[in-house]
């Protein structure tokens, strides 16, 4: 992705004024959303902003590419000589918990997708494509090693993406058809367990024993 972005040393400031960025952008869309108001979020000068980011539209491309990396940091390095099993249980439960701690995230992601992708499309293309063959790639290695049953590995990623993310999208939906207020570590747990067992066992996998973990 083309972010136009300064290249600065990635220091607080910078985590500081994404995660400002990221919030002010969920709530005013990019049209509405103002650099002074992220550097208020932020508790910075504007001109600390202008520092990393020439502009909002750098900043707010730097905010959806930070948001993709996060969540697929956890599948990056597998390989075929990992253990299927463990690897997708892994990538699943990481991406549920960014779920519940960061929906904004997917929110904001979600909506950029609803409009088109309008300043997604060259970064689908040209990274996120190439980055979900790869993976897809050691998915398939997997499958012709005997490890786990023939799927289709892109839509398996797919899967995964969108039945992790439900939960911040459509938390209100999930919350009050569970007629509970906020998601408690018992819930989320439960939605973890859940997750994994059935994506894995449909691959003909047996989930890890996640209680003798801790995890």
């Amino acid at each position: 992705m083309s972010t136009n972005t300064v290249q600065k040393p990635r220091d607080k400031h910078f985590t500081t004024i994404l995660l400002a960025a990221q919030e002010e952008f969920a709530t005013h869309g990019l049209k509405g959303a103002r650099m002074q108001a992220i550097a208020d979020r932020a508790g910075l000068p504007k001109a600390n902003v202008h520092y990393y980011f020439q502009n909002k539209v750098s900043l707010y491309l730097a905010v959806l590419d930070n948001i993709i990396a996060t969540w697929d940091d956890f599948f990056n390095d597998v390989s075929v000589n990992d253990d299927p099993a463990t690897a997708l249980d892994t990538f699943i439960r990481e991406k549920v918990r960014l779920s519940f701690e960061n929906p904004t995230a997917s929110r904001l992601f979600a909506n950029e997708i609803l409009q088109g992708a309008p300043y997604l499309s060259d970064y689908m293309s040209e990274t996120l494509r190439p980055w979900v063959n790869n993976r897809a790639k050691v998915i398939q290695q997997w499958i012709d090693a005997g490890k786990m049953t023939a799927t289709e590995p892109v839509l398996l990623i797919f899967m995964i993406w969108a039945t992790t993310q439900h939960y911040a999208d459509f938390q209100v939906q999930v919350l009050g058809i569970l007629n509970q207020k906020q998601y408690d570590a018992s819930l989320i747990k439960q939605i973890s367990d859940f997750t994994s067992q059935t994506i894995l066992r449909g691959c003909g996998l047996e989930p890890p024993n996640t209680d003798a973990t801790g995890n």
